[in-house]
């Protein structure tokens, strides 16, 4: 027969065994939802310049289509999983290069983008949202003094590990702007309105 003693000894022991159960299984619940948690932190990519492309297209006299790039730019983007959350951007106008120096000099100029005046081209998420393999950014595009919400669909690809360049990841965005509506007018007979840009990039995890 098990004594009295035995028996109360039994009877508290219970619930310290439950306790430390208990704790262990709330333990590893927390652990789990920690690793859960940074596995899809965010990240912070910095746009790599040398691989990257910011380009544009107008129609010419209705016949044809001139092309140009902007050569400084900067920006960043924010991933989680592989999931692009927002985005930034600034363009820097007097990098403006359509291999032509004097038609490059004129679109300086206040016929046009008035470089001294506005210097930057600025874009800045305020929300993302997955439509198919893309992601569209909505955000506030300023330009020639004037600031628009548009959309931009963007297609991300990655993130890759390299030992030597680092994770990165790749976008493509394009999308299509009315420059008129950023108040530049000049030469409306002759230049179009719609101004095609692509943006081809790749992005550099930030280092923590």
């Amino acid at each position: 027969m098990v004594s009295s003693d035995a028996k109360l000894n039994e009877l508290s022991i219970q619930p310290i065994l439950t306790n430390m159960k208990l704790t262990k299984t709330i333990g590893a619940v927390l652990f789990s939802s920690l690793l859960a948690v940074r596995a899809f932190a965010a990240d912070t990519y910095n746009l790599d310049p040398n691989h990257s492309s910011i380009g544009f297209s107008v129609s010419h006299l209705v016949i044809n289509k001139v092309h140009g790039y902007f050569n400084e730019f900067s920006g960043t983007v924010v991933v989680e999983g592989k999931a692009l959350k927002e985005a930034k951007g600034t363009i820097e106008v007097k990098s403006i290069d359509t291999r032509n120096a004097k038609r490059d000099a004129h679109l300086r100029t206040p016929d046009f983008f008035d470089v001294q005046k506005f210097p930057t081209i600025t874009f800045v998420s305020k929300k993302a949202e997955k439509t198919g393999d893309e992601t569209v950014l909505i955000g506030d595009f300023t330009m020639h003094g004037v600031t628009k919400e548009i959309s931009l669909p963007v297609k991300l690809s990655g993130p890759i590990s390299d030992p030597a360049m680092g994770t990165r990841i790749g976008l493509y965005a394009k999308t299509k702007l009315s420059r008129k509506e950023f108040g530049i007018t000049y030469g409306a007979g002759a230049v179009g309105d719609e101004i095609e840009i692509e943006i081809n990039a790749e992005a550099i995890k930030a280092k923590g």
